[in-house]
């Protein structure tokens, strides 16, 4: 059993920044490529940011510039540093990683999100 928990959400103001952590925990053999998506209210769930193993990110245009994805492989952990948001950015933030418990067997795995609200 694998799990993904994060942590880090909460309310800020307009140019503010938020730090989100994500540590998966349980069974795991190794832990591929991480990832950040993002779910704004009445919308689809989207990308934010990739990481994988060996620290090669990928971010989504609208992400660049203002939003860094890292990982820790020591700690099973994946971040997302939020700086200068926007009231735009508010949604529910979800971390997303592809473990195998076991060699050669992946699975997709998500945790169950966490809500960042920018409003004055």
């Amino acid at each position: 059993q694998v799990q993904l928990v994060e942590s880090g959400g909460g309310l800020v103001q307009p140019g503010g920044s938020l730090r989100l952590s994500c540590a998966a925990s349980g069974s795991i053999f190794r832990i591929y490529v991480m990832a950040w998506y993002w779910q704004a209210p009445g919308k689809q769930r989207e990308l934010v940011a990739t990481i994988t193993r060996d620290g090669t990110t990928n971010y989504a245009d609208s992400m660049k510039g203002r939003f860094t994805i890292s990982r820790d492989n020591a700690k099973n952990s994946v971040y997302l540093q939020m700086n200068s948001l926007k009231p735009e950015d508010t949604a529910v933030y979800y971390c997303n990683a592809q473990i195998s418990s076991v060699p050669a067997i992946r699975g997709d795995y998500w945790g169950q999100g966490t809500q960042v609200t920018v409003s004055s």
